[in-house]
């Protein structure tokens, strides 16, 4: 940037704003508020501008995509396999559940979903946690609370107490545990996002390829009390996970000769006249917090994070259903347990193999922007494939279903927060995704038991897979849909933006002091030329 001074003034020719700065925001560019800060696909890719020879502010934090990141990627596939895989798991259960409490399809299926609609719902409450504590302290906290409320739930004797205790508290442990994982992932890698968060999301199908043999051989050694209690010691191994994850340090320096303040003293204590004023200052300071993290002004402001919001949502009213009646359809048409869980096992394989090399694939420069079309088309397939199920409960239908739908899962997996980090910026990610979890935990609650619904007053599975099948096809067409025509608008934009208007050029914007303005210089020819044409200038007076 160049400088020209006048009496100790410098005037800049095309000032930019400053990105060194973790605070600087890009939001304000269109009303879409696709940010420069933050998508996987834009970070993915080299610089080919030359490196800047400014420093780097003392307060920003270097992501080192790589290092210690690889411990950190590999405790966020644990806890992903621990987390997000755990509800559809529980469908091993489901039978027993409903000899044990004498319920319906409906009433059983509340189970996994108040477990994955509070894993989801508690983002903001989790937001909060992480500005507070920090993602180390929050993850170990929410291991802790899920293998408690798993331990709760071998002792319940009715449904309503295990709502509270495997939905409400376990799904709440998840959450704590599932977003800061998924937060701090994001701080490590930058230019190898889009692989990082391809290969955390073999979590889930590590989760879903161990789980379903876990359960089902604890089941039949223990019964489900018993698997319950295991399980809860299980998901403790989240806390060890958690204590991987230590903060990255800023760059921050001490100024020299800066001493600590002086520690309050021990016996000072608070006079009982300002302990309301405290405890309406924290209601306020966790209010603020609350809307901070809810990401309001994204989904107001920000036209891509809402289009991608209310896809998304739409999705999971018919998404994760599947996973939770596939075990059901099969052992009611008469398959063995055994050979039911088997199904969910290969899905979980399948994802463990074939998303890494699909997170390598999409680090591509060639996918840069395109990340969101990919995604949908592969929501589109997942969609269509749920009506393979309609043809019949044989093994090798289920099996066809399963490899199908397991492909499609292992894209849309690979590419779910790598898309909403392309349409925000990295510093909301948070926030965002805090909102946009919420806004995912009304359909996923209510999915299950409107799929229970229909069994119940059907007795047909098929129903459920059919109306799944048509949920996730036509949320796939309105994500494909609407990112061509905002794609297509932006780009006329930008094409009116740089046309240069009424045919004249663009002005440049370009601002030099009096002094660097520029001044033609006599030559001798110029004075000679000069001097004869005062010369006749005065004849002609005369």
């Amino acid at each position: 940037m160049m400088n020209s001074s006048k009496e100790g003034e410098s005037t800049d020719i095309c000032p930019q704003q400053d990105l060194s700065e973790p605070g600087a925001s890009a939001e304000a560019d269109s009303e879409d508020g696709r940010g420069g800060g933050g998508g996987g696909g834009d970070m993915s890719d080299p610089d080919p501008d030359p490196p800047s020879t400014t420093p780097p502010h003392p307060g920003a934090v270097e992501a080192p995509d790589g290092g210690w990141g690889w411990a950190v990627l590999f405790s966020t596939i644990l806890v992903l396999a621990l987390t997000l895989a755990f509800p559809s798991c529980v469908s091993i259960f489901y039978t027993d559940l409903q000899t044990e409490f004498h319920a319906s399809n409906s009433e059983t299926s509340w189970v996994p979903s108040i477990m994955t609609s509070v894993l989801h719902a508690g983002g903001p409450l989790c937001s909060i946690l992480v500005e507070r504590f920090g993602c180390r302290a929050t993850v170990m906290f929410g291991g802790v609370m899920s293998g408690l409320g798993m331990v709760f739930s071998s002792f319940t004797n009715s449904m309503e107490e295990l709502y509270i205790t495997a939905g409400v508290i376990t799904g709440l442990g998840f959450c704590f545990s599932f977003q800061p994982a998924v937060t701090i992932l994001g701080q490590y890698f930058v230019r190898r996002r889009p692989f990082a968060n391809a290969l955390s999301s073999t979590g889930t199908a590590l989760g879903l390829s161990v789980l379903p043999f876990l359960g089902h051989y604890l089941h039949s050694e223990y019964g489900w009390r018993g698997s319950f209690l295991v399980l809860g010691g299980v998901l403790l191994n989240c806390c060890v996970c958690g204590a991987v994850m230590r903060p990255l340090t800023p760059r921050r320096k001490p100024p020299k000769g800066a001493t600590p303040p002086p520690p309050a003293p021990s016996g000072a204590t608070e006079p009982s006249g300002k302990r309301g004023s405290v405890v309406r200052s924290w209601l306020k300071s966790a209010l603020t917090t609350l809307h901070k993290n809810m990401a309001f002004d994204l989904l107001y402001s920000n036209l891509r994070y809402r289009v991608y919001s209310v896809g998304i949502t739409w999705m999971m009213l018919g998404f994760v259903v599947p996973l939770v009646y596939l075990v059901p359809y099969a052992t009611t048409s008469g398959m063995e347990q055994r050979r039911a869980a088997l199904l969910l096992s290969i899905l979980g394989i399948m994802n463990i193999f074939i998303r890494p090399p699909i997170g390598l694939l999409f680090n591509l420069p060639w996918f840069k922007g395109r990340h969101v079309y990919v995604f949908s088309a592969a929501l589109l397939v997942n969609g269509l494939s749920n009506s393979i199920c309609c043809i019949g409960p044989s093994f090798r239908v289920l099996l066809a279903y399963v490899l199908a739908y397991g492909l499609s899962m292992a894209v849309v997996g690979s590419l779910l927060f790598t898309v909403l980090m392309d349409n925000v910026e990295m510093r909301r990610f948070q926030s965002a995704l805090g909102l946009l979890s919420v806004m995912e935990s009304f359909t996923l609650l209510i999915g299950p038991p409107l799929a229970g619904v229909l069994v119940d007053r059907n007795g047909l599975y098929t129903h459920v897979f059919f109306a799944c099948s048509v949920v996730v096809a036509t949320a796939a067409l309105f994500l494909m849909v609407s990112f061509y025509w905002l794609d297509r608008r932006d780009a006329r934009l930008k094409r009116e933006q740089q046309a240069p208007p009424n045919g004249h050029p663009p002005k440049a914007c370009v601002s030099l002091a009096q002094e660097c303005q520029y001044r033609s210089v006599p030559t001798e020819g110029d004075r000679e030329k000069g001097a004869a044409k005062a010369e006749r200038d005065a004849d002609t007076c005369l």
